[in-house]
């Protein structure tokens, strides 16, 4: 354990000198400004506690899809940290010369993974929650209202992105870093599509549309950690209010049972054995 806190703390220390997390910092610091700039402007001009001739609660309509986006960009930057951290963490740091050093101290291929992953794991974990939980606070002060739940969504973005950078270190392993990066964009991205198609399948009716976001959200498990992290923002709201939730771009999200989530950790643990073995019969 004590060399795999070693590698983790040399991972961020590179980070730190390539400025990737200044960088991601700009980055977040600009949308979080830009999110409660639009936020403000949007309830300065809406009554939160204004009823439609439906008696929907426009506010809480707005604030919802609102701080639905928000999942969306954050998940989205949590990505981009988690692909930067971990792309080129095997092939390409053996083309650069980078990597024999650390298995000849000697640091086994297992103990290198885990160190890689344990860094790039926690900090995009600790991202995602921590930008969810601001942007969650801007809704709440700019429109007074808070999602009916937060840890769940939470965790589910968490649990997202951590499985996100499992499947960027293992594609270090068999891909340059250019070509990982490209990969794991459009896994990311087709994973997203096919949810929501999911939706839109529930919204038309389609038992094909929604058996494609079933089958996605079991070979692609963020996005079913995604789906529920969405599904949890309104969990507990009801009415007509929750019907014109459900016709937004998000409303049709849908919450997991427990057994997605037991899958996302066995899921996580098989990518973790693809990877060992690609890297054990790699000549590095």
């Amino acid at each position: 354990m004590n060399q795999v806190r070693v590698i983790a703390a040399f991972t961020l220390r590179e980070s730190l000198r390539r400025r990737v997390f200044l960088v991601v910092a700009l980055l977040t610091l600009a949308f979080l400004g830009l999110y409660a700039l639009g936020t403000w402007q949007l309830f300065q001009e809406l009554d939160k506690n204004e009823l439609d001739a439906a008696g929907v609660e426009l506010g809480i309509v707005a604030a919802a899809t609102l701080l639905g986006l928000a999942m969306f960009a954050t998940l989205f930057l949590g990505t981009v940290l988690a692909v930067f951290l971990t792309l080129g963490a095997v092939r390409g740091d053996a083309e650069r010369g980078l990597l024999q050093p650390l298995l000849v101290r000697p640091v086994t291929r297992r103990t290198l993974l885990l160190g890689r992953y344990a860094a790039a794991a926690t900090v995009c974990a600790a991202y995602v929650i921590a930008v969810f939980l601001a942007t969650a606070v801007i809704t709440w002060i700019t429109g007074d209202w808070w999602p009916d739940r937060i840890v769940v969504p939470a965790l589910g973005l968490a649990l997202a992105v951590a499985l996100i950078a499992a499947l960027s270190l293992a594609g270090s392993v068999f891909l340059s870093a250019n070509a990982n990066g490209i990969a794991v964009f459009m896994v990311f991205g087709a994973g997203l599509v096919a949810g929501l198609l999911g939706q839109i399948g529930e919204g038309l009716g389609s038992d094909t549309l929604q058996n494609v976001a079933n089958v996605s959200s079991w070979l692609l498990p963020f996005e079913g950690l995604y789906q529920a992290a969405l599904a949890g923002l309104t969990a507990d709201t009801v009415g007509f209010t929750k019907l014109a939730i459900n016709l937004g771009p998000f409303g049709r999200a849908h919450a997991v049972g427990v057994d997605l989530w037991l899958w996302a950790l066995v899921y996580l643990g098989l990518v973790g054995v693809w990877a060992l073995r690609g890297f054990a019969r790699r000549d590095l």
